[in-house]
């Protein structure tokens, strides 16, 4: 399993007219849980789109718990449970500054030959990062 946390800012214009959230920008903090995930195994999406893979989202699962809040620093810990195939699983818990657990989601996004346009295994380079956090 691997696991990575990081930290975002609610901006004002993320919120609606209740100073809640928008529930649609989980998505995008999921994102971002994302990417900082890839850079912290020395990967990102643009080095993987130049080898010819790109990741497109499959599905998205979103759960509220509480409202995050405008300003509030949220954190962001998003997991992977098992080695990916053609397909990776992505798990998000998203925290208040309290730590409280306020969200709870998943994606699954498909690894696809750009160049095929067809489901393809992930990149060697990323599973030789991975594999060592399964050991």
């Amino acid at each position: 399993m691997y696991t990575h946390s990081c930290k975002i800012r609610v901006r004002y214009g993320e919120t609606d007219q209740m100073g809640y959230v928008y529930y649609g920008n989980y998505a995008e903090y999921y994102e971002v849980g994302r990417v900082e995930m890839l850079r912290s195994l020395g990967m990102d999406y643009v080095g993987m789109e130049n080898s010819g893979v790109m990741m497109p989202v499959l599905e998205l699962n979103c759960k509220y718990i509480k409202p995050a809040l405008y300003d509030q620093e949220l954190t962001i810990k998003t997991t992977i449970e098992n080695l990916p195939g053609v397909r990776i699983h992505f798990k998000y818990e998203v925290f208040n500054p309290a730590e409280e657990l306020i969200n709870i989601g998943s994606t699954t996004l498909v690894f696809v030959d750009m160049e095929k346009n067809k489901p393809c295994q992930p990149p060697q380079n990323f599973m030789d990062r991975l594999k060592v956090h399964f050991n």
